[in-house]
């Protein structure tokens, strides 16, 4: 019988008494806090909006907890971003929406910084002391196309595999890590067989289950097809965006024992009910009927930073729900 469990892809929104505490801190960057720069009025800021978000996520009744990403200024570019190797420069349209990050260009050698683990450990001391956690970081082939070069050369893609690696070689124990990959899906690899290389070196570096997840679409069948020969419990589709393509690959070329399911919009307002969910749970599963998957996760198809935080609240407790066993379609 499949498990289902239900969780998210991180990259939360400040809740509202944040985001106005943070506005009367003038000039702060949130990238600066790993400088130790920030003052302890920021750090507090972000720890208390930080507890916020656990508490929300727990009383939701996610089966994976997440650290929400608050101080990701500049999203999925933010370990670049914090790394001394990096300059950042202009502003630069995220996927092609109305978020921006600043242009990170990797002018030396990439080393870990510990920003990653140390908003882990944070997340450690702030959630239930039974909850199961997961980590949420960029895919290395997504954070090497949102970054410019100015140092490695042909060797970029290899450098930021092994900076992730060391970066989750730091983190305290998790369940899950999700690596989120769009750029699989918006920017096709020229050369897949490396993506999925240096997915499998950073799905190394744990011993935590390790979910790929795409989404703005849905993987070409050769960047589906050497993805599946990385070293993961679980691919994920964004199924709000592109369902047909995903079904195809499935059905064509199999899947992993598990799979992450992206059901609920994580760019629109409007609130899924948990049976409708589970709709779309059943409607994957019909239509892939030589896969048998050992578990599904039910998750948003994109981080939820785009939503009011009423509805990102509205729309945790709709993927809890989904995945409990008394829910029926």
């Amino acid at each position: 019988m499949v498990e289902l469990t239900s969780t998210t892809p991180g990259l939360y929104p400040l809740p509202d008494d944040a985001k106005e505490r943070l506005a009367d801190l003038k000039g702060h960057q949130k990238s600066d806090l790993v400088t130790g720069d920030e003052g302890a009025d920021v750090v507090a800021a972000y720890d208390d909006a930080r507890e916020t978000i656990v508490a929300r996520q727990a009383e939701a009744g996610l089966d994976r907890l997440v650290e929400g990403q608050l101080r990701w200024d500049d999203m999925l570019a933010h370990p670049l971003a914090v790394n001394d190797a990096v300059e950042t420069r202009g502003i630069v349209r995220y996927y092609d929406n109305n978020n921006f990050y600043r242009e990170p260009v990797v002018t030396g050698e990439l080393s870990p910084t510990g920003d990653l683990a140390a908003d882990l450990a944070a997340l450690v001391e702030a959630a239930p002391e039974d909850a199961a956690l997961q980590a949420v970081v960029p895919g290395p082939y997504s954070l090497a196309e949102l970054a410019t070069d100015e140092h490695y050369g042909t060797g970029l893609l290899d450098a930021v595999a092994d900076l992730l690696a060391g970066e989750i070689e730091q983190f305290p124990g998790v369940e899950t890590l999700f690596l989120l990959e769009p750029s699989l899906a918006t920017a096709p690899p020229a050369d897949p067989e490396a993506a999925s290389a240096a997915i499998d070196r950073v799905a190394r570096a744990t011993d935590a289950d390790t979910v790929a997840f795409p989404y703005f679409g849905a993987l070409t069948e050769e960047t589906y097809v050497h993805l599946l020969d990385a070293d993961l419990e679980a691919v994920g589709f964004d199924l709000v965006t592109e369902q047909e393509t995903s079904l195809y690959n499935v059905n064509e070329y199999g899947c992993t024992d598990e799979a992450a399911l992206g059901l609920v919009d994580g760019q629109n307002t409007q609130v899924e009910s948990p049976e409708l969910l589970r709709e779309r749970v059943d409607w994957f599963r019909e239509n892939t009927p030589g896969a048998d998957f050992d578990r599904l996760y039910l998750t948003s198809n994109t981080g939820l930073f785009y939503l009011p935080v009423n509805r990102f609240g509205e729309k945790l407790d709709a993927l809890a729900a989904a995945a409990r066993p008394e829910v029926t379609a």
